[in-house]
């Protein structure tokens, strides 16, 4: 059995792992989601463009669904206070989510022009806000989210939801969802054939430029942005107390780990190579590696936060000594060394059946498939 502190430290790469997985794998399909409208021309077209995504999104959202359980069971003062502090902005995710699956299972139900747009625009919905907030929440998170808590330990968020949308989190939300436009728009030029698969590789430079930008400003906006800084002695194996340490803020502090540890910078670089080679092989017509570059650019984007704020997860600007670490929002030791071994027995099964599963739903979504398929497909 690892000992205490390197729980810790696994399941601070293993959230990460998830949350890397969910933006990678059900994110091509809000990506697509928020293209819908744009991309198709026609009903057979919007048809055709669902149907790219239609058989695997519930599949995919088992990340979402895993990494919030994660966070509950890993990091319970982490899912407790979120979820006070940023509670309507999570509502916000849900109510967009509701879209997806009735907009999925209706939307060709009826022949009627109306019905269909309706549902069009409600899987843009599904696939647009999520996004956007999730990035929100991120830009929130450097800033340091404004609660503290009592004697008993009882989070109190001060904050309220219109604060949520300030200058930098907006930003890191025009990432998040730019980010995953791009991602979307190379799986959907890959699945479709001309003329939507033309339409996808121009939003695919257009959402790819859009991201690169976004996240160069976000990386200058945060070196002069108020950091976070532990200045007392730490024990990484001590049971969790988020009032047992010092902390200061400082202009630039979020920049400090790649000082004491440079081979860190290949993270953020990982963002802007992965998304140039991207952008490079969709026009080569390498779609398939495009894809697989985008990955690695989301990988590098949200590697990039999580780099910079360790071993924070979520500062507080009103009582900074109160901000949540690896080190003490955590379970207990017994409660991750459990976790553990049922996420090593049961993730590797996850990535088995998605991956077999698109490897038994490859290939391109044509009208011709779709006419042909008229009461089975989407």
């Amino acid at each position: 059995m690892f000992d205490y502190e390197t729980l810790k430290l696994i399941w601070w790469l293993l959230v990460g792992v998830l949350l890397v997985g969910f933006a990678i794998m059900d994110g091509h399909d809000m990506g697509v989601g928020t293209l819908l409208p744009f991309v198709g021309r026609s009903d057979i077209e919007r048809r055709v463009v669902i149907n790219t995504v239609g058989p695997h999104w519930d599949g995919n959202q088992v990340w979402f669904i895993t990494g919030g359980g994660a966070i509950f069971a890993a990091w319970p003062l982490i899912y407790a206070t979120a979820f006070s502090g940023f509670y309507w902005a999570m509502l916000a995710v849900l109510w967009a989510l509701f879209f997806r699956p009735v907009g999925f299972d209706y939307r060709s139900k009826l022949q009627n022009p109306t019905w269909r747009r309706t549902w069009d625009w409600g899987l843009f919905v599904g696939g647009t806000v999520p996004p956007i907030i999730f990035g929100v929440a991120f830009g929130n998170l450097l800033q340091g989210v404004p609660f503290h808590f009592n004697s008993l330990l009882v989070p109190y968020y001060t904050g309220s939801f219109w604060q949520l949308l300030n200058p930098f989190a907006l930003l890191c939300g025009v990432v998040s969802s730019a980010m995953l436009v791009f991602h979307g728009g190379i799986y959907l030029a890959h699945r479709t054939e001309e003329p939507l698969a033309a339409r996808a590789r121009a939003a695919v430079y257009g959402a790819g430029t859009l991201m690169l930008l976004g996240f160069a400003a976000a990386g200058f906006w945060v070196a002069h942005l108020d950091g976070y800084a532990i200045t007392s002695t730490i024990d990484p194996n001590a049971l969790p107390n988020p009032a047992a340490k010092e902390v200061v803020r400082q202009t630039g502090a979020w920049l400090a780990n790649y000082e004491k540890a440079p081979l860190t910078m290949l993270v953020p670089a990982l963002a802007f190579a992965g998304g140039l080679l991207a952008m490079l092989l969709t026009r080569a017509g390498r779609t398939g590696l495009a894809f697989i570059a985008s990955s690695l650019a989301i990988v590098g984007v949200i590697g990039t936060a999580g780099v910079s704020m360790f071993p924070f997860l979520m500062p507080s600007s009103s009582d900074p000594n109160h901000s949540l670490t690896v080190w003490d929002s955590v379970s207990s030791h017994l409660t991750l060394g459990i976790m553990l071994w049922a996420t090593l027995i049961f993730m590797p099964l996850i990535i088995f059946y998605t991956s077999w599963a698109y490897r038994v739903m490859r290939g391109k979504v044509t009208v011709e498939r779709i006419k042909r398929d008229e009461h089975s497909a989407y």
